[in-house]
């Protein structure tokens, strides 16, 4: 076939390119990661989380792989962040402005904290109420706006205007007592990890994790049923009985798990 490469036009190769330089596996070679050539989840995880704050950590990983400034990491039930997106609800122009340069992808939440007013009015203008969609974490566009400071300032006045852009998920009022009821672990399957954790975290929230993963928030929006941040559609759903949850079982809205209270 036309298209077949074979070893008789492999080697006519040769005379014109140069022979192919020769690789040792020996005790120096690099090692690839157990889901290579997808990108390292932990350098994936690392970047988001150093884009937050620490501008020199992501300049240092930026220089081990471009590619990372484009990636995005799952914190749990769908609550995906990229570099960028982390940078962007944290007010943190200078580090956006680094992840851009290296190709990361602007959107209206960078838009928004780097004061270009003009790019999100057309954004919204073009697509009437995104500007309630809310970024990770299920945080509005217009707290985007507030972080950005003075910068942003004509974008806040203008999302302020539009009225609509700082509406967040709604909650139920829950005591202390009664997140008590939910706090334990709970067994999803029969392996050692296949266990979810529901605790109270250091703002004195609900969360829920597995491992010594981070736990997400809870946010309290139905009777025993719970939507973890930055996943508004999920719930997490509890069966209790006599004050206590014996059960809980997570819904993407379609029910994925089911756990038994350890």
């Amino acid at each position: 076939m036309a298209n077949d490469f074979t070893r008789r036009g492999f080697l006519g190769l040769v005379p014109m390119f140069g022979a192919l330089p020769s690789i040792t596996l020996g005790q120096d070679a690099p090692v690839a990661h157990t889901q290579f050539p997808m990108q390292d989840p932990a350098l994936v995880q690392e970047i988001v989380g150093m884009s937050h704050a620490n501008i020199d950590r992501v300049r240092e990983l930026l220089a081990m792989a471009p590619a990372l400034a484009r990636c995005c990491y799952d914190w749990g039930f769908g609550d995906w962040e990229s570099p960028l997106g982390a940078a962007s609800h944290m007010g943190r122009q200078d580090i956006a402005e680094l992840l851009i340069a290296h190709g990361a992808r602007p959107d209206i939440f960078a838009y928004t904290i780097l004061g270009q007013v003009s790019a999100v009015r057309a954004i919204i203008e073009a697509n009437p109420g995104i500007q309630k969609t809310p970024g990770p974490h299920g945080i509005t566009l217009l707290r985007h706006a507030e972080m950005g400071g003075e910068i942003a300032k004509p974008v806040h006045e203008y999302l302020t205007e539009l009225g609509d852009a700082g509406i967040g998920l709604k909650t139920l009022p829950i005591t202390d007592e009664e997140k008590q009821v939910y706090v334990g672990k709970y067994r999803f399957g029969p392996g050692e990890t296949e266990v979810l954790e529901v605790v109270i975290n250091n703002q004195g929230t609900l969360g829920i994790r597995r491992g010594d993963g981070f736990a997400r928030t809870l946010n309290y929006v139905e009777t025993h049923a719970f939507s973890p941040s930055g996943s508004a559609e999920v719930r997490v759903r509890f069966e209790v009985e006599e004050e206590k949850a014996t059960g809980l079982s997570v819904h993407f809205p379609m029910p994925v798990a089911v756990a038994r209270r350890i």
